[in-house]
């Protein structure tokens, strides 16, 4: 999968806008909180998972899949190395997270 192609996914969830975060890129569903996060010049994405799906996720063995090394990565934040994951996992992860942080929102009201 390539940058752009991550970017065309993310931004296809309703709701969704792109913002400029730190050295990254962060995909958030308006008002609400950040799903994901794309790092362009090293091909990688974080993906807000629940710790449960990030073991899923983890579980599959694909090498380009692992938790964000710090306390992000205990709080579900799991990293995609686009180059080493298939496209369809990558979709999975942020329909999950998309998900999740919309739902999250929803409560809120």
């Amino acid at each position: 999968m390539t940058t752009e192609e991550f970017k065309f996914l993310a931004l296809s969830f309703p709701g969704t806008e792109e913002k400029p975060h730190f050295d990254r890129t962060a995909f958030k569903v308006v008002k609400r909180r950040i799903f994901a996060t794309l790092h362009e010049p090293s091909r990688s994405a974080n993906i807000v998972l629940s710790p449960f799906g990030q073991s899923e996720f983890c579980r599959l063995g694909e090498p380009g899949i692992h938790p964000v090394p710090n306390k992000w990565g205990e709080k579900g934040w799991t990293t995609f190395e686009l180059d080493k994951v298939p496209a369809d996992v990558v979709q999975a992860a942020l329909e999950m997270a998309y998900e999740a942080v919309f739902l999250q929102g929803k409560k809120k009201r």
